[in-house]
């Protein structure tokens, strides 16, 4: 079902996260359209918006892969007002560069508030997803705009398990999954639990389950992002060894860079579940409701 959010206000969409951005029009009830991007042979980028835009507009892109889309979203944004936008919205359901909030090292640039300040030039609004945020709990901290939405995948992934594993066990690899393992079984009525993880080295993880029935179970890994994928695998692996009927994982932020996904099915993962939130082949549920609530509680806020 969609509703019309407001009459005067545009869905722009990059070529990179086009079908997301026209499912998101459609849900919230927007008129859409592209922006254009031309790539000269030296990498320079040339964009292109409609060259006329009502009062509101909506830029709508995931930013995995961000140097390039970073800048690209950049010149989108400060050419926008140009053109007659007044009231900027970013719809990005992957937030890049928010993992580091601090200098862990002398000279280290603390990327978090680089492009938090970088986004905050040019939008009214930014809407996001479960964005990788640490120590770093409020997202309007990380992004000074007046209006910053952090929002959670959570319910999309609960009404997905309730289709498909009604009896599974939820597991998180780590402490910090423990938020979404948990509000996904409370709303399911299921089992949970999160393994303890140390973390050696980009590549290196080691895993400890917790003390639940694991043999002949079926089992539902649960995280935010999904990058390398050892974390993920080294828990698949533990559960197989302890008898687990099957492993799945379900993962908001489907990142999967180098050999992830042959990681994974080595492991034991006989199914791998994502949301479009980053394109990818394992994408099998649509944020699009969720963001057009959002959107619906911005014209009627």
């Amino acid at each position: 079902m969609t509703t019309r959010t407001d009459i005067n206000a545009l869905v722009l969409g990059f070529p990179s996260y086009r079908e997301p951005a026209r499912r998101l029009a459609v849900a919230a009830g927007l008129d859409y359209a592209d922006v254009t991007v031309h790539r000269f042979p030296d990498g320079e980028s040339l964009v292109r918006l409609p060259a006329g835009l009502p009062c509101r507009v909506i830029l709508c892109c995931s930013l995995d892969h961000p140097n390039t889309k970073l800048v690209e979203l950049e010149l989108a944004a400060a050419t926008a007002p140009r053109l007659g936008a007044r009231w900027l919205t970013l719809v990005a359901p992957y937030l890049c560069y928010m993992r580091q909030d601090k200098a862990f090292h002398p000279g280290e640039a603390v990327s978090q508030q680089v492009i938090g300040a970088l986004l905050a030039r040019h939008f009214d609004t930014v809407i996001t997803v479960d964005p990788h945020l640490h120590r770093t709990h409020d997202l309007h901290q990380a992004i000074p705009v007046r209006r910053a939405v952090a929002l959670s995948a959570t319910p999309v992934m609960a009404e997905w398990i309730a289709d498909h594993y009604r009896q599974a066990l939820l597991m998180g690899p780590d402490e910090e999954s423990l938020q979404w393992v948990r509000a996904i079984a409370t709303s399911c009525d299921l089992d949970y639990g999160v393994a303890r993880k140390q973390r050696l080295g980009d590549h290196d993880v080691r895993v400890e389950l917790p003390n639940l029935p694991v043999a002949g179970r079926s089992v539902v890994l649960v995280d935010d992002v999904a990058s390398t994928g050892h974390s993920l695998a080294e828990t698949a692996r533990q559960l197989k060894e302890r008898g687990a009927a099957s492993v799945t994982a379900l993962v908001t932020h489907a990142l999967f860079v180098g050999h992830a996904l042959e990681r994974l099915r080595e492991a034991g993962v006989s199914d791998i579940c994502s949301t479009d939130s980053v394109l990818h082949a394992s994408n099998k549920l649509s944020l699009d409701i969720l963001l057009a609530a959002a959107l619906e509680e911005e014209s009627t806020g």
